[in-house]
């Protein structure tokens, strides 16, 4: 019987993967109500996952696992949650329903349950406008009971197991959507599923006669040392070229001081200046200038700037039509003979014309002062007071006094002309005058809306730009790591233990180094830095440095210390790829819940040592042709070791974003691409944890050679599914 239910089961689970990347393509062309119906929640799609549960669990009792009790736990729990995701399947309703102030209640999926809304309010970030919650205060009625209850982002009510969802509001704030489920059954078996699996995912590490204790303790954990250092100046010389006027630097810097309305936050002006120059020439620099500079050269100075060649174009098809031969344009190139030269191929929808229209468009705006929006005014919407933000091309509002309108009206007009007459001292006491009135304005109830450490930790972040030099430098000292590695490891010989230590010390002041820069990104945004492409890759890189330290520090191996180098290297360049102007904005409000930084940060942790896994999976596949077979078993023991805790917080990550999810959105999971990809990047690697099922996985060249393959579902799943296929989770 063991024979057969082995491959049925494992053939199964192989079929689903197989399913699984079909339909996350048909839902990108037909829709994801076409992949739900005919692919995920199809009758056949059931059969599948009812057939690889049965002949599993067969194949458990064959081998007697209920030997390993904590073992057949883990494995039971998976059924566990299987079997709640059916109840729901099967039982489980879901719906919206529309409520507005004083109308009457509305029923609740065709039900006895009835709500009406007492009061809705909209929840500011201060000093702005961007939302920060959505509070409906709710009445609730079933058959005799009645429930006055409240329903935000991230916080549900339930009533009779009917669980309420702040989904959407009306423009005019008196109206809102709230998503509703009805679930009572489905739910709690799932819930009962996650706490199981973490259970039982925690005591398999304590598990007397595990594979994963038998690995800990294998003799083949005792060698595989190197390390070797070669300098390389990563630094570049400017070149000399002649640049258009610009303000002195100090006034320059007394200009980036203050505050602007930008991203929907309150920021200094050196924030817009850093993305308007990275958006327009690559990086926050141009030729020696400060972005400041940069900024109110094009705003004081137009007319010279114009004709410098500073804008970076895309595509060999746009340089022809711009009339350029090198990769920058300057703004004149955009029009000639009175026309707009790239309105044709705008209107053909192409990609990089309409990235270099974005950036002709930031100009204007910026020379015309239309984005610097550094005034603000008190005002009042819907009875509410709020600040205003108005542009240096705005007029200010009647209501304010006169001498606050002619400041409004007059006071970057005096800068203008005190720095065309060389006045350059009072150019930057009026700016100073300027910021001043910007904190007398800036206040609700007498206390100020932006921190004074906020606002002073972003100059410090603006100012310490450490990612290209540190990706450059941790790259170059991995790459010769790992050389010198394979070298000598041929020749049999290892480093000297100092060398090895300072490497290890090093990496310990990257650590530090990349944790200060998170920390003050935290400060500087209010949250823990995990909400975009760019904070995540940061988070890597950290978690990276952290991992490779403590596992150096723990035993020498000087081949984890080159990958942790080279893994650092390539997150924190992919951190500049992935954002090629990283801002630092407001969370959503349904990122405001703590769920997302454990989802993210056990994810990050997984892929990590993933990384680690398909590094170590090159070099043995090195070192098989190298006849290295020793140090080869070594390395599949190693990747092993690796690989359950990276399943595992891989499969925690998934979880908890399941409840996420549910607790803002009403379902745990949705068939998004992201959340798709991410379990069939844990079947994936939950294969090679088989090997005793799955003898060829045993061989050192195949598992090497499997695991190398297995991290382009990783890199898919995090790159491949925001750039191809899209979904809700493309933000990540």
């Amino acid at each position: 019987m063991n024979k057969y239910l082995r491959p049925v089961a494992f053939s199964l689970m192989g079929i689903i993967v197989v399913l699984l990347i079909v339909a996350s393509v048909m839902e990108k062309i037909y829709g994801t109500a076409f992949a739900v119906q005919y692919f995920y929640t199809a009758p056949w799609t059931i059969a599948l996952w009812a057939g690889a549960v049965v002949t599993g669990l067969g194949y458990m009792f064959t081998v007697k696992m209920y030997r390993q009790v904590i073992t057949c736990l883990l494995h039971f729990s998976f059924v566990v949650i299987l079997g709640g995701a059916m109840i729901t399947h099967l039982f489980g309703k879901s719906g919206e329903v529309h409520l507005r102030l004083d109308e009457a209640p509305q029923q609740v999926l065709d039900s006895q349950m009835e709500a009406s809304l007492q009061d809705f309010q909209l929840e500011y970030y201060a000093g702005t406008r961007a939302p920060m919650d959505y509070v409906s205060d709710i009445l609730l009625t079933y058959r005799q009971d009645t429930l006055a209850g409240q329903v935000s982002m991230n916080h549900i009510q339930t009533f009779h197991h009917y669980r309420f969802y702040q989904s959407r509001y009306d423009t005019d704030g008196r109206g809102t959507t709230l998503s509703v489920s009805h679930d009572p059954w489905g739910i709690g078996v799932t819930y009962a599923g996650y706490a199981l699996l973490l259970i039982s995912m925690i005591l398999f590490f304590f598990q007397k006669g595990s594979r994963f204790r038998q690995l800990l303790h294998s003799p083949l954990l005792k060698v595989l040392f190197v390390a070797f250092f070669m300098g390389s100046n990563i630094f570049g010389a400017q070149a000399e070229d002649t640049l258009p006027p610009t303000l002195q630097r100090p006034v320059a810097k007394t200009f980036g001081n203050l505050y602007v309305y930008y991203n929907n936050r309150i920021c200094p002006v050196t924030t817009l200046a850093n993305d308007f120059c990275t958006k327009l020439c690559g990086k926050p620099t141009y030729k020696g200038l400060t972005a400041e500079q940069v900024l109110t050269g094009w705003l004081f100075y137009y007319d010279e700037w114009k004709s410098c060649p500073m804008i970076k174009i895309k595509g060999d098809d746009i340089r022809r039509t711009l009339g350029i031969t090198g990769k920058y344009a300057c703004l004149n190139d955009f029009v000639g003979h009175g026309q707009y030269k790239l309105d044709s191929l705008l209107a053909a929808g192409n990609r990089n014309a309409q990235s270099a229209n974005e950036k002709f468009r930031l100009v204007s705006m910026v020379s015309t002062g239309s984005l610097l929006r550094i005034w603000c005014v008190p005002a009042t919407m819907n009875g509410e007071p709020y600040i205003n933000w108005l542009s240096l091309t705005q007029q200010p509002p009647t209501y304010l006094e006169k001498e606050d309108r002619q400041f409004i009206i007059g006071g970057m007009n005096y800068v203008a002309i005190c720095l065309m007459e060389g006045r350059n001292k009072e150019a930057n006491s009026t700016l100073q005058e300027i910021r001043q009135w910007q904190e007398k304005h800036l206040q609700q109830d007498g206390t100020p809306v932006v921190s004074a450490k906020r606002f002073r930790a972003e100059q410090i972040y603006n100012s310490f730009r450490y990612t290209r030099p540190l990706a450059m430098a941790c790259a170059t000292v991995g790459l010769v790591l790992f050389i010198v590695c394979m070298m000598l490891i041929a020749r049999g010989k290892t480093l000297n233990r100092y060398v090895y230590y300072g490497f290890t010390g090093l990496m310990a002041g990257l650590w530090l180094l990349l944790t200060f820069a998170l920390g003050l990104r935290w400060v500087v945004s209010g949250h823990i830095p995990l909400s975009n492409g760019f904070e995540t890759m940061q988070f890597l890189a950290w978690v990276t440095a952290l991992v490779t330290f403590v596992l150096c520090l723990r035993k020498r191996n000087s081949l984890i210390l080159s990958f942790g180098y080279l893994i650092c290297g390539m997150t924190l360049m992919v951190s500049m790829m992935s954002s090629a102007n990283p801002q630092i904005t407001l969370l959503m409000p349904v990122l405001q819940s703590p769920l997302l930084t454990v989802h993210v940060a056990v994810i990050m942790i997984a892929y990590c040592l993933l990384a680690f896994t398909m590094l170590n999976g090159i070099t043995g596949l090195i070192l098989h042709a190298y006849k290295k077979s020793l140090v080869e078993e070594r390395l599949q023991v190693i990747s092993q070791l690796l690989l359950y805790p990276a399943v595992f917080c891989l499969t925690i990550g998934i979880f908890v974003g399941a409840v996420w999810a549910n607790i803002s959105w009403g379902r745990y999971w949705g068939w998004d691409p992201k959340e798709v990809w991410a379990l069939i990047t844990m079947l994936l690697y939950a294969a090679p944890l088989h090997t005793r099922s799955l003898p060829f996985m045993a061989r050192p060249r195949n598992f090497h050679l499997y695991m190398v393959l297995a991290f382009l579902a990783v890199l898919f799943t995090y790159f491949g599914v925001n750039f191809l296929l899209g979904g809700m989770h493309s933000y990540a």
